[in-house]
């Protein structure tokens, strides 16, 4: 498997916890956590945050870390990765891993399952990570849901709980894997990458507010690595308030 490139998205403003990735998790700040363990993935030959924001940039560097401050009119992390790959000047084959600043517990499994996808299958154009859903995670509009084809291809991402269990047949446990829940981290090769960011935004894109479906509405293949967990995300003060207990209790080293 060739070597990949992880390209970690950061801004500071964040409309339920401001200046997220500075948050102290233990002795440091989120976006160390996220950098350092990113870093140790196997398979990763270099790690860099990509930030419109001089605190954060300021932050990475006294850490020793690579940062390419961005422009700061970017709509979305992706579009904030591809231009760092540019600046990078990454090869079209290049394997680009676009990890959010917000997942200071992020494992190498889903990780290196993706970069495995993108290597093994031509036919698909970038890769993600889905794991069964949480007990009561279906109405929650902030779990996002993946529908998946025989191959283990994307067939749909939503908010609302997909696909609709009429007869209870998940319940019951006589089909399929049950619901998925989408784990927002992504891989792709870098000239795939950059063509996806100069698509329009798409119309199930703009109902939904997810951007992965602009791929599947443009007839692009999204593989998606099946995983036990998902690691939690910070979108809250209660998620940061889990998140620290479990690096204090030593289970995030």
């Amino acid at each position: 498997m060739p070597s990949a490139v992880a390209i970690i998205p950061a801004r500071y403003g964040s409309s339920r916890l401001p200046g997220k990735p500075l948050l102290a998790i233990g002795q440091e700040p989120m976006i160390i956590h996220v950098y350092r363990r990113v870093s140790q993935i196997p398979g990763i030959s270099a790690v860099a945050v990509a930030t419109d924001d001089s605190r954060i940039a300021d932050c990475i560097r006294r850490a020793g870390g690579e940062v390419l401050v961005t422009e700061a009119a970017h709509e979305s992390g992706t579009d904030r990765v591809a231009e760092a790959a540019r600046r990078m000047k990454l090869g079209p084959d290049t394997l680009v891993v676009n990890i959010q600043g917000d997942q200071p517990l992020i494992t190498a499994g889903p990780v290196r399952r993706m970069m495995e996808l993108l290597e093994t299958d031509a036919a698909i154009q970038m890769a993600t990570a889905a794991c069964p859903l949480e007990e009561g995670g279906a109405a929650n509009p902030n779990r996002v849901k993946v529908v998946l084809d025989s191959k283990s291809r994307a067939l749909y991402f939503s908010r609302a709980p997909i696909p609709f269990d009429r007869d209870g047949e998940m319940k019951n446990r006589r089909a399929g894997p049950g619901m998925l829940r989408h784990i927002g981290i992504y891989a792709y090769r870098n000239a795939f990458l950059q063509e996806f960011v100069s698509l329009p935004v798409s119309w199930l894109e703009s109902i939904e507010k997810l951007e992965q479906l602009r791929a599947l509405e443009n007839g692009f293949s999204i593989g998606v690595a099946i995983v036990e967990t998902s690691p939690p995300d910070v979108d809250t003060v209660e998620d940061l308030d889990a998140v620290r207990a479990v690096v204090e209790a030593g289970a995030g080293a």
